[in-house]
């Protein structure tokens, strides 16, 4: 999707009300959600003190849309996962994972959704599988920048067999959880699907 260089201020006032400079209109957190959708680029700055406020009101439209009924994109596996990373050593390495991850799939997205189409008839544990091992593959790369002792323990982890006693066996344990937990989520929305399918054929 074509980027837009304008960037429009949004000023956010003590009554929490939203301000388009741009437009000169007042505007809600819906407003700004289908802003981002439409590609179009804002900051949020506090009214009164010119501080950039945008990280927490796109954290707040996000928090928004998934208190919304059938809207959730992040996992449990996944949220209890970045609640762990908080405080955690690995901390500064993860914005800028989640950023490449999040940048490759908008590139392939149209792949990704055709994927995802056949897949669903199909073997849709294969492929999000398949898209940890990329997003794994992606975090030990951007683990090679920030500290190259850690990616290589995490690869070496992968290529051999368990020989580092309890701690080892306590990771795989999160690991396997996490892919259950996965594993759950996407056989019950193969279920929403195939009920759907049979309404439609009722």
């Amino acid at each position: 999707m074509a980027r837009n260089e304008d960037v429009t201020v949004i000023k956010k006032y003590a009554n929490r009300r939203l301000y388009n400079t741009g437009t000169s209109t007042y505007v809600t957190l819906e407003n700004l959600a289908a802003m981002v959708k439409n590609n179009e680029e804002f900051v949020v700055q506090d009214a009164k003190t010119g501080e950039d406020i945008t990280h927490s009101v796109l954290t707040q439209i996000i928090f928004e849309q998934e208190n919304k009924g059938g809207q959730n994109l992040m996992p449990i596996a996944f949220l209890r996962q970045l609640i762990r990373f908080y405080g955690d050593q690995m901390q500064m390495v993860i914005p800028g994972y989640l950023e490449q991850s999040m940048s490759a799939l908008a590139k392939e997205q149209d792949a990704f959704r055709e994927q995802m189409a056949g897949a669903m008839a199909q073997a849709p544990i294969k492929l999000m599988e398949a898209q940890v091992r990329r997003n794994t593959e992606m975090f030990r790369q951007a683990m090679t920048v920030f500290n190259p002792f850690v990616a290589g323990a995490m690869s070496d982890y992968d290529g051999e067999t368990s020989s580092r006693g309890d701690d080892t066996s306590l990771s795989k344990m999160h690991r396997d959880d996490d892919l259950k937990a996965m594993r759950e989520q996407l056989q019950r929305m193969q279920e929403r699907l195939e009920a759907l399918d049979t309404k439609k054929d009722g």
